[in-house]
């Protein structure tokens, strides 16, 4: 128990916070107008109609920062719903305030929600001290009492179950973003590995020759053989901890070149049509092999989710500078609205990220779905 309560004092807070937004501003203005019609059309049956009105007014407007200060909101509204409690239970009075201030209820879910471990622990007890002191002063019998405070807590446990769910996304994201990050270290490894590897055999060659020729650059030669034996060695270190003691293959990652194949090996289902224009050789390796990851993933969502899908278009243009990829089926929109990107979206992303291109992705002009990308040629960020 003590470490569960450590635990929940040091957890931070959750993520996808996003502050005020334009219809929280809508919110308190329909409560503050709420607060003053309820007490003009209650009249005199309102117990100290003043001080209920400039609390309800008050404690709507703070709902403005429940997410950014939501320990302070608790704490300011419980505080002084507590002494309200208490003072109408001295006085024997059994109701107070307005109808409208059930909008407190949206706080203890924004405590769970958002509130850090320790603001999480603080808020708690001031609610359970609102709580506690509210159902007193109204007490009717115990079964009524337990109810109303289960109803009251529930939007904490709504909160709660909220929060859960948005730290095991960001959780799963982050684990796609390294895993990708992995998988992109494997290829440009074994990419580069296999054109150094030829440079070193070259060099080694050449020095060889060079040996009954002394006019040959036997120096230069020397130089090129320790540089590309330097360059293999660090990225064997660099690399080595990202795989997890799989031994590296130097056969060259598939590319460009090889989507034609990709296309034909999907077999039954909607027929895939690639066209590739511009130089496919001179696409550094890296930008290659993501091209190729790209347009299987994309053809993979395709076959997956397009709806009576009949063609799949692949086309890939490369020019002096820049390789311009384009997906799309011609299936039924799946939404009106582009859905929550999956894991897949999020590897192509980084992928095309980390070699300075950009990526987008949505419906298509006229149904289906497209995924356009592009990359600089060189595979270097602009």
């Amino acid at each position: 128990m003590r470490k569960a309560l450590r635990s929940l004092w040091s957890e931070p807070r959750a993520p996808g916070n996003p502050g005020i937004l334009w219809w929280d501003r809508w919110l308190v203005a329909g409560l503050v107008a709420s607060a003053i019609v309820e007490a003009v059309v209650r009249g005199d049956s309102v117990l100290w109609r003043p001080l209920a009105i400039t609390l309800a007014v008050a404690l709507a407007v703070t709902l403005l920062w429940r997410r950014t200060h939501p320990l302070t909101i608790v704490t300011i509204a419980f505080a002084a719903i507590t002494v309200m409690n208490i003072a109408a239970l001295v006085r024997g009075d059994t109701t107070f305030g307005l109808y409208t201030m059930a909008f407190i209820l949206v706080l203890p879910y924004a405590l769970l929600r958002w509130g850090s471990g320790r603001e999480i622990l603080i808020g708690l007890v001031w609610i359970l001290i609102g709580f506690g002191t509210g159902i007193a002063a109204d007490f009717v019998d115990i079964g009524e009492a337990i109810a109303g405070f289960v109803f009251a807590m529930s939007p904490a446990l709504i909160g709660a179950t909220v929060r859960y769910r948005s730290f095991a996304r960001a959780r799963d994201r982050d684990r796609a973003v390294l895993q990708e990050r992995e998988q992109l270290a494997r290829e440009l490894h074994d990419t580069v590995a296999h054109h150094v590897s030829a440079i070193a055999i070259r060099a080694q060659a050449g020095q060889t020759l060079a040996r009954t020729n002394p006019n040959a650059p036997v120096e230069a030669l020397q130089v090129i053989e320790e540089e590309a034996s330097k360059t293999l060695a660090e990225m064997r270190s660099m690399v080595g901890a990202l795989r997890r003691g799989e031994d590296p293959e130097l056969t060259p990652m598939p590319g460009v070149a090889d989507i034609q194949r990709l296309a034909g090996d999907i077999g039954e289902g909607p027929e895939t049509r690639v066209a590739i224009s511009g130089d496919v050789d001179g696409i550094a390796p890296a930008v290659d092999a993501a091209i190729y990851r790209l347009v299987q993933e994309s053809i993979t969502n395709a076959l997956r989710h397009a709806r009576h899908a009949t063609t799949i278009e692949v086309t890939v243009t490369i020019d002096s500078r820049l390789v311009r990829v384009t997906v799309r089926d011609d299936g039924e929109s799946r939404h009106t609205a582009i859905p929550e990107r999956g894991f897949g979206l999020i590897g192509m992303s980084e992928r095309v990220k980390l070699l300075g291109g950009s990526l987008a992705t949505g419906p298509g002009p006229e149904r289906g779905w497209a995924v356009s990308a592009v990359l600089p040629k060189d595979g270097s960020p602009r």
